[in-house]
């Protein structure tokens, strides 16, 4: 069986139950001009019991689908958001 792809990002929103949107960075150089750029992905992820708050940066590995949009699950939160 093949590696499931792991990303890391921060959780941008957790007003569902059980999900969160994760916003992954990356960056890409442009074809022509060369010029790095950043390009955002968010990712519809599965958070079981509720661990990943917003501002969390958090680990995120490819699952079977769990809904229409929701493809990934929270593995572990890396770094927590400060608590104001």
């Amino acid at each position: 069986m093949a590696a499931k792809a792991e990303l890391q990002g921060v959780v941008v929103s957790a007003k569902m139950q059980k999900s969160v949107v994760v916003s992954v960075e990356r960056r890409v150089q442009h074809a022509v001009y060369s010029k790095t750029q950043k390009r955002t992905t968010r990712f519809m992820a599965h958070n079981e019991g509720d661990a990943a708050k917003v501002g969390d940066r958090v680990a995120i590995a490819e699952t079977r689908p769990m809904s229409a949009r929701k493809r990934w699950t929270v593995t572990r939160v890396i770094e927590s958001a400060e608590q104001i």
